[in-house]
């Protein structure tokens, strides 16, 4: 079993690897992938972002844009969240405005609709929205476990204020959340067995992200997301299986991808990530996020 630490940076370079191989294939139809790639499985950039090889897109960056407000309001600010205080919610807003003013190689509308809100009204969050079902809150949030692993309640605070900041919708809420806490059990230690026993518990509570039998769709709604991650996730073991059964879907594939990487990577460790994809990565985004996974665990005392 790998420590925590070695779990928490496979969960971050995992996403990441998924982000970067997934962004070739994504919008494209499985059988568009199996006909120019027979079986996507190399991290080679390109795609309709037209990315170098080992870039990232938005999912990352948005991570790393979230965890460097998190690091910057400290566990003091966390703390003050807890008695109303928005000023770490202040932060994590001016946090994704830098990162939108940095030109990112993509933003999806609805992040692009509530960071401009933020912007001009300062308003944390937007009213109740049925076209705020997309994925982005879910995407990012990895941080947010992080930093509050082993506090649901600090967790539940930290995931909801920075989700609705874009996005305002029950399923994102959900799936914002019931992830995130698969994520904590699998940072903790908790076998195959015991995430499958927590998963069939969740999808029974929230029976919209039911994936027996998996329907197929891979798009950026947020419940085609969570029951493409939960079908790929449960039904591979290995770290490469999984993301190459994963990003061939299609569709949404860089963040299918980057969410089944980021569980699956926490599931084997770092240090048994696959190489050839690990180095493909670019040095600056592998260093930030082993620099950041250190930083956020430090902040509840773990590191």
């Amino acid at each position: 079993m790998p420590d925590l630490d070695d779990r928490a940076l496979g969960a971050y370079l995992g996403f990441a690897i998924g982000d970067a191989l997934g962004a070739t294939v994504e919008f494209m139809l499985p059988r568009e992938i199996a006909y120019q790639y027979g079986v996507h499985r190399d991290i080679v950039g390109g795609g309709w972002l037209k990315l170098a090889s080992g870039q990232v897109t938005d999912d990352t960056t948005m991570c790393l844009a979230l965890g460097s407000a998190l690091l910057a309001g400290g566990a003091d600010a966390m703390a003050r969240q807890a008695q109303g205080d928005e000023a770490l919610v202040r932060l994590v807003g001016d946090a994704y405005i830098k990162w939108f003013k940095a030109k990112p190689v993509d933003c999806g509308n609805t992040c692009r609709r509530g960071i401009m809100r933020y912007m001009h009204e300062g308003t944390l969050q937007g009213p109740l929205n049925p076209g705020d079902g997309g994925n982005g809150a879910l995407m990012r949030n990895l941080p947010a476990v992080l930093a509050t692993l082993g506090d649901d309640a600090a967790f539940e605070r930290v995931s909801i204020a920075q989700a609705r900041l874009t996005h305002h919708h029950p399923m994102s809420d959900a799936a914002t959340l019931g992830l995130g806490r698969l994520l904590g059990m699998l940072l903790a230690g908790a076998t195959q067995s015991d995430c499958q026993k927590w998963v069939n518990q969740w999808v029974a509570q929230v029976p919209d992200f039911r994936f027996t039998p998996y329907r197929g769709y891979a798009t950026a709604y947020v419940v085609d997301t969570v029951q493409t991650v939960l079908h790929y996730f449960t039904l591979h073991q290995d770290f490469e299986v999984a993301l190459i059964a994963t990003v061939n879907q299609g569709d949404d594939a860089d963040t299918t991808g980057a969410l089944v990487g980021m569980l699956a990577g926490a599931r084997c460790g770092a240090a048994k990530l696959p190489e050839r994809w690990l180095h493909r990565l670019q040095a600056a985004t592998v260093q930030s996020i082993t620099e950041q996974t250190r930083g956020l665990l430090a902040l509840n005392g773990l590191n």
